[in-house]
């Protein structure tokens, strides 16, 4: 018997429905379903899982397709940002949120993705560091040769504390203000 994320993605592109049938066959069938996304809350070591309907061609380190995207609760430093973005344009960090996300084919790949997301932003890697240690340890699954990076996290998620909600820069008098000065202008 097929459940209703087995049965939503049986018209969606076989670039993106394979990957789903990936995550569907380790944690089941999702908890959400929508026309174009299968969404796992808090499967294994994820804030949640999110399989879509679209589905990106990505290169790095070889062509290949994105479409299953493993969230994380995490803490970014503002400037740690633009190495990630740097480092991997799949790599997706949700500040206000507190979240950081890897999109790739499977949660192998994820996993490679945010582990050294993370290492870049404890300074253990650099950028160029991280692009050549994702490219041996992805030929290394190639070769069937140990692949420490892909298998879990090496590191312990965040948890709802890791948004970062910003600081204002406007007060309430300079709201009000603004206010009375577009009431006067109405």
């Amino acid at each position: 018997m097929t459940g209703k994320g087995s049965q939503r993605m049986a018209d969606w592109p076989e670039e993106s429905r394979e990957p789903a049938r990936l995550v569907i066959d380790r944690y089941g069938e999702p908890d959400e379903v929508s026309e174009s996304e299968l969404i796992w809350y808090k499967p294994g070591p994820w804030k949640r899982i999110v399989a879509s309907k679209a589905f990106y061609q990505h290169n790095f380190p070889a062509p290949h397709i994105d479409a299953v995207e493993s969230v994380i609760d995490y803490r970014v430093p503002v400037e740690k940002v633009t190495p990630l973005v740097a480092f991997d344009g799949s790599v997706v960090v949700e500040r206000t949120a507190g979240e950081v996300s890897a999109r790739c084919h499977d949660e192998q790949a994820n996993f490679l993705a945010l582990n050294l997301m993370h290492d870049i932003v404890i300074g253990a890697k650099d950028v160029e560091q991280a692009r050549a240690y994702y490219a041996k340890e992805f030929l290394d699954y190639r070769r069937k040769k140990p692949t420490p990076y892909m298998e879990r996290l090496h590191f312990a998620p965040g948890d709802r504390s890791a948004a970062d909600p910003d600081v204002p820069v406007l007060s309430d008098a300079d709201l009000a203000a603004a206010a009375k000065e577009g009431e006067a202008a109405g």
